[in-house]
């Protein structure tokens, strides 16, 4: 089984550490875009041919399945990569988790970038899957940033920036950004450890399997192997991943 993540940067890590818990025979190919990142900023044509260009790089591998492990990427992209590349190889977006988070009927805040909280796509998910819970969206500037660059310091300053944004009573935090998977417990920690917090990496990861027809197996031999490229070349893993326990998941 072979799965090609592709995404600007390490924000793919915490669904590839995912796929490798739910299959460790699998071999995953990490399509990176540093010569392009971030492409948040970028206009949507912009980002559907970054996209485009991380998902064709991998063909050469042989994919069995394309997963988007980012959720502008994933509003922008998908149809222009299913026109591509289906029926034959399955591709798989993130929808941030608000309606799992919305269930237990709560006030819940949704901490995403800037463009993304600003965005009808946000906007719309809201409407159709909250409920009846109270949403604050709640914008958090430099988060992913820091976090790409692993710099602890810029971290600490831009959780604590959105935590002292988030309503003091919301029982459940919608990580709207696949890169602050990689900070739950500093996230968590400047909640007070109350709110309970909602990624998408596991669904994603689970979704993929099911389009592959495949079960979880986290008990088999890790066969797996893991292969970078970084803007279609042969690369190594990035060593700001390996600050991370994603990323250090997958060496």
């Amino acid at each position: 089984m072979r799965i090609a993540l592709v995404d600007s940067g390490i924000g793919m890590l915490s669904t590839a550490a995912a796929l490798r818990a739910a299959r460790p025979d699998a071999d995953l190919l990490l399509s990176m875009d540093p010569d392009h990142m971030p492409w948040g900023p970028r206009s949507p044509e912009d980002i559907i041919g970054r996209v485009l260009a991380g998902a064709r790089a991998a063909l050469p591998w042989g994919p069995d399945a394309v997963v988007v492990p980012c959720n502008t990427a994933s509003v922008h992209g998908l149809d222009a990569l299913r026109a591509e590349f289906e029926p034959g190889v399955p591709v798989i977006g993130t929808v941030p988790p608000i309606k799992p988070a919305a269930a237990g009927g709560g006030p819940i805040a949704v901490w995403s970038t800037v463009a993304t909280t600003r965005s009808r796509y946000q906007r719309d998910l809201i409407d159709r899957f909250a409920g009846d819970a109270a949403v604050a969206p709640v914008p958090c500037p430099g988060l992913a940033e820091a976090v790409e660059s692993a710099d602890p310091g810029a971290v600490a300053a831009a959780v604590a920036d959105a935590a002292g944004r988030t309503p003091a009573d919301v029982a459940a935090i919608v990580l709207g950004c696949t890169h602050y998977d990689l900070v739950g417990t500093e996230i968590a920690a400047a909640l007070g450890n109350r709110p309970t917090l909602f990624t998408a990496a596991p669904a994603v990861a689970a979704q993929t399997l099911r389009r592959l027809g495949a079960a979880a197996v986290p008990e088999r031999p890790r066969t797996g192997t893991v292969a970078v490229l970084a803007s279609g070349r042969p690369a190594a893993l990035p060593g700001a991943a390996l600050a991370y326990p994603a990323g250090a998941a997958l060496r």
